[in-house]
């Protein structure tokens, strides 16, 4: 199993530069979290990259991941990562409920990378110099990046036995080295 190849799938089903961006992100909390945990860091990373491949052509639950699953299954994908991806839903939790600390990875870095993305993007410095403090405040906020759940951001810290704000510190990290890709360098504000 190979990044290339997880790559190349991923931009086969994957139009939207925000979705990519968003895999992307997942992706390096995933791989830095691996390192961290003396896991392996290709298949943590090939996870958090392709979680959501298929939810642009499959949005509705539970198509997304049922059917993206099945694309894995079908190209040769292991198991622990097909399961890991359909154990993100929630929706999916009777069936493939959270187990490893691979699932449990993947679960508690993806609703917070979307919020990491959201409060860098209304900061003139992006990604910066964004601290956990301000991604806890702006989480408080109702208003502020809605798509977001706030619940699954808290559950995912405490199943996965991390300490939420060091949590979001360490995603932080984790996605920093990567923000020109992740268009973070920025906020959209300062964007010509």
């Amino acid at each position: 199993m190979l990044r290339d190849d997880a790559w190349a799938l991923l931009n086969e089903w994957v139009k939207d530069a925000g979705l990519v961006r968003h895999m992307l992100a997942v992706e390096a909390a995933m791989r830095a979290y691996a390192r961290k945990l003396g896991e392996d860091e290709e298949t943590w990373a090939v996870v958090g990259l392709l979680h959501d491949f298929d939810y642009e052509r499959h949005p509705a639950a539970p198509d997304h991941p049922l059917k993206g699953a099945e694309v894995l299954r079908s190209r040769g994908y292991p198991e622990v990562v097909v399961r890991a991806i359909l154990s993100h839903a929630d929706y999916l939790a009777d069936q493939y409920p959270r187990v490893s600390t691979l699932e449990k990875g993947l679960y508690a870095c993806d609703e917070l990378c979307g919020l990491i993305t959201a409060a860098a993007l209304v900061r003139p410095t992006g990604i910066t110099d964004l601290t956990a403090a301000s991604v806890l405040k702006k989480m408080k906020s109702k208003g502020f990046a809605r798509g977001v759940n706030r619940d699954d951001v808290v559950r995912g810290a405490a199943d996965f036995g991390v300490d939420l704000a060091g949590h979001v510190q360490f995603c932080i990290e984790a996605m920093r080295p990567h923000a020109e890709v992740l268009a973070l360098t920025r906020g959209i504000a300062d964007t010509p």
